[in-house]
């Protein structure tokens, strides 16, 4: 790995204690924007994700070769001392610690906030959990699913009343509460160029799916009305939605009164222009499933590929809905860098996902791929001071790998 990037984190040291996915989503948006981060895997065994499989690249998994690229990779046994005294040199200087365990956990290892902060007063300290450090559901564990569940996110999202629950199909509240911390990293490290002062920094994937529901709690707070699910329609605006062409489906965000009637030029539905149902928003809102009714055997002429042709001409917005690959393939996706290739230990050359901020004096990227277990762990060794008698010494011991 270059560690002289020019990324706009360059010299930011960041101590990685996380495992599977809101950690390390964390240290992964630190690490693209150039910051060094330091994963510290358990012994023994590794982060959990290793054994998320199949698939896997080279007998690798590939849900932590995605989570884990740009970071160096140090494996401690910190029920031994000797892997304790590994990683309290390693924060001697760090400028972040991100963490992902239940509450007590760190704290019975003697790495808790309070002793971190006596090693290093000025540690940012992150705690990305399952409920937050203060509440009555403290103590329990973080899962995606629950935290969807709980969040109200899974009310919400499927097709419409009377159905079962779903779930978003992505990780959602792990991604975002990843991104919460990281944000939150950010914002702790701007206050302590004014103080010089740490301090912690605590999110939840409980929160991170709240903050998805503010048009659904804006709807709850003014009307004491809960929403449900409306499929892919928004519950603000119409129409605004998937509609099914004769090769796929295509998103319509026609959510304005202008774009609405640009759609009914380009779909060549005049009549609809003096429909009193559909005179005006709240009017389309309250007659939503009138107007898919009328809007979906219209779309269903033409392929997704002659609609999209025909909306952009009108200034319409619209988008095709991909598959992953199409996604991976699309023109689009490459030019913005958002499918990349990086040099992976055992796997070779890989593919995985790029940065998606973009800087224009101090561009940060994917430089190398996720760490083998204990890759790095020699050369952190040394860094931090250690001869290569005692790093023998660590490794018979078996308190580094």
């Amino acid at each position: 790995m270059d560690r002289n990037t020019k990324g706009p984190l360059a010299g930011l040291k960041v101590v990685e204690l996380a495992h599977i996915m809101a950690g390390p989503v964390a240290g992964l948006m630190l690490a693209d924007m150039g910051a060094d981060v330091v994963k510290v895997e358990k012994l023994p065994g590794g982060d959990d994700s290793r054994r998320m499989v199949p698939p896997t690249v080279a007998d690798e998994s590939a849900a932590f070769m995605m989570m884990n690229r740009n970071k160096r990779g140090l494996a401690l046994d910190l029920k031994l001392e000797g892997g304790k005294e590994v990683l309290r040199r390693l924060l001697k200087d760090a400028d972040v610690l991100i963490e992902n365990h239940r509450r007590g956990t760190l704290e019975k290892l003697g790495f808790g906030y309070d002793a971190v902060k006596a090693i290093n007063p000025k540690i940012i300290y992150c705690e990305i959990s399952g409920f937050g450090r203060t509440g009555p559901l403290a103590d329990q564990g973080g899962f995606d699913l629950v935290a969807q569940g709980m969040s109200g996110l899974m009310s919400i999202t499927g097709e419409g009343p009377g159905r079962p629950p779903v779930k978003v199909g992505a990780p959602v509240t792990d991604i975002t509460a990843g991104l919460l911390g990281a944000m939150g990293v950010l914002a702790a490290l701007h206050e302590r160029t004014r103080t010089g002062e740490g301090q912690r920094v605590d999110t939840s994937l409980f929160e991170a799916g709240i903050v998805h529901t503010y048009w659904q709690s804006a709807i709850r707070f003014a009307t004491g009305v809960s929403p449900g699910p409306m499929g892919s329609a928004h519950p603000l605006n119409a129409p605004y939605q998937a509609f099914p062409t004769s090769d796929g489906w295509i998103n319509i965000g026609a959510a304005n009164q202008a774009n609405w009637l640009r759609l009914l030029d380009a779909i060549e539905a005049p009549e609809l222009r003096d429909d009193p149902r559909f005179a005006d928003n709240p009017g389309r809102m309250r007659h939503l499933d009138e107007l898919v009714e009328i809007l979906s055997p219209i779309f269903r002429r033409h392929t997704t590929a002659e609609w999209l042709g025909t909306l952009e001409r009108a200034g319409i917005p619209a988008g095709a809905v991909l598959s992953i690959a199409e996604m991976h393939e699309h023109p689009h996706t490459k030019a913005r860098g958002m499918v990349v290739e990086v040099e992976h230990a055992r796997a070779g050359t890989v593919s995985t996902l790029g940065l998606p901020i973009k800087f224009s004096r101090t561009p940060g990227g994917v430089r190398s791929g996720a760490p083998v277990l204990g890759q790095h762990t020699r050369t952190i060794l040394a860094e931090l001071g250690f001869d290569e008698a005692a790093i023998e010494d660590l490794a018979q011991k078996k308190a580094v790998a």
